[in-house]
């Protein structure tokens, strides 16, 4: 009768051990899981796109300072030519001449520049304003992110707690079965998809659901309840 109490123990520890295996199957597919890659995944793009976006902005900003330190050295050379043209100290026509020439020249230059360095400022500024709305969504995702890691966690906790339940309940089952008992269960467990120990209902096991032939139904009836019995199809310990 012991070994019978022992058996029914044995079942016992396997719908422990059934419940924390479907808790930790829970745990593993929270749909906050799902969510949060797939936000991962938004901005990872995002911060892509804000690279590129970072990238562009710098290659304009050179771009600009290039044509605004062009504009300033043309600017500079103009004022300087004409500090000399007025300052009395060249009098010659033709080199008169020359510099207004260069002047002029200069001058157009300059117009070409302050063009070119416009469009780059506006370049800048509309690069500016993407990064802006980009930094402006990526905290919202960020937002978004932290509201579903802490439904992530608040979910595991809950599992989790559910789970210390079961194995807490699961050991105290366990430790008044024979070791041997126990250690051959948790083979079979580790072999047969974490099942190892079922019951037999009229002809079949409940543990791959086939029936077993009549002669064996008659072989372990006649057995002592004390032996322990396996399910010839599968191979899992019999309850009966």
């Amino acid at each position: 009768m012991a070994v019978v109490t022992s058996l029914e123990t044995l079942l016992e520890v396997q719908a422990r051990d059934t419940t924390i295996d479907q808790l930790a199957h829970r745990r593993a597919t929270l749909p906050e899981r799902a969510q949060l890659t797939a936000i991962d995944a938004r901005l990872a793009d995002l911060d892509s796109r804000l690279a590129d976006l970072g990238q562009q902005r710098s290659e304009v900003v050179a771009r600009q300072e290039g044509h605004e330190g062009d504009l300033q050295a043309s600017e500079k050379r103009i004022a300087d030519i004409e500090r000399r043209m007025y300052s009395g100290e060249v009098s010659a026509t033709r080199d008169l001449m020359a510099m207004t020439d260069e002047v002029e020249s200069l001058r157009k230059r300059c117009s070409g520049l302050e063009d070119v360095a416009l469009e780059a400022i506006e370049e800048r500024e509309q690069l500016e304003a993407l990064i802006a709305g980009a930094d402006e969504q990526r905290s919202v995702i960020v937002a978004e992110r932290d509201q579903v890691q802490a439904s992530l966690e608040k979910s595991e906790g809950e599992i989790d707690a559910e789970a210390t339940v079961e194995r807490s309940a699961r050991e105290q089952h366990a430790s008044g079965l024979p070791a041997e008992l126990v250690a051959e269960y948790e083979q079979l467990r580790q072999r047969l998809d974490g099942v190892g120990a079922a019951r037999l209902v009229g002809q079949s096991c409940t543990g791959c659901h086939l029936t077993l032939p009549a002669t064996e139904i008659d072989r372990i009836k006649r057995l002592d309840p004390a032996v322990v019995v396996y399910c010839d199809q599968c191979g899992r310990i019999l309850i009966r």
